[in-house]
């Protein structure tokens, strides 16, 4: 798995930063974060089995912080070359 840095991956690390720093700070999630959350593992799941890009279960931990959070990091992961 390549890691190179294009200028967007670096734009959706950044912006998964960000929204880290942001879900520290605010309270629990409404309802319609709780669906987007869901929907977002259960893509994660399913699209991360099919490529065998293993690095992308990371975002799962990542949903605790929030979407804002989990959504970039995932298409961080999704947007590098797999092998």
């Amino acid at each position: 798995m390549g890691f190179e840095l294009t200028p967007m991956r670096i734009c959706w690390i950044v912006l998964a930063l960000i929204g880290a720093i942001i879900g520290l700070r605010l309270p629990s999630p409404d309802a319609t974060s709780i669906v987007a959350l869901v929907t977002l593992g259960l893509w994660c799941l399913v699209e991360t089995t099919f490529r065998r890009n293993w690095w992308a279960f990371l975002t799962l931990p990542a949903m605790f912080l929030g979407i804002g959070c989990a959504l970039p990091l995932y298409l961080f992961f999704r947007s590098c070359r797999i092998s």
